[in-house]
């Protein structure tokens, strides 16, 4: 299900997934790895959040590599993307609620990226099978 051509409004979803998942891996991976800067304005973040968006990071690239090469396996990996960021972001949130320590960034940058997310798998579901119905 693979065509040469894609749709104009594509294209801004693959770059955005590409940037997306390489500046994640970057500012996650600086906060996890390197007992500097980062980690330091990191502030109060949560292992688990920081973790879960740095492998993340991996995913992003591999969907905007699905959405590239038109595979109709993007739809399940950008699906398991929201799914799972969803649900981090709902751990998250009973931290929060139990008292725990946070960064308010932190419900901006979950916020963005279950709303990105939840677009790419809608966005992907309805492209996808719109490809399917039409070939």
């Amino acid at each position: 299900m693979s065509t040469n051509k894609h749709p104009l409004w594509l294209w801004p979803i693959i770059f955005v997934a590409f940037v997306f998942g390489a500046l994640t891996i970057k500012s996650g991976g600086a906060v996890i790895f390197f007992d500097g800067p980062a980690r330091i304005a990191a502030g109060n973040y949560l292992n688990f959040v920081v973790w879960f968006n740095f492998i993340a990071g991996f995913f992003y690239i591999l969907a905007g590599l699905g959405f590239l090469l038109q595979k109709v396996w993007t739809v399940k990996l950008a699906i398991i993307i929201a799914a799972a960021t969803l649900f981090i972001f709902a751990a998250f949130g009973i931290h929060i609620l139990i008292g725990g320590a946070f960064e308010t960034r932190t419900v901006g940058a979950m916020t963005l990226r279950s709303v990105i997310w939840t677009g790419f798998a809608t966005t992907a579901y309805f492209y996808y099978k719109n490809l399917k119905t039409n070939s």
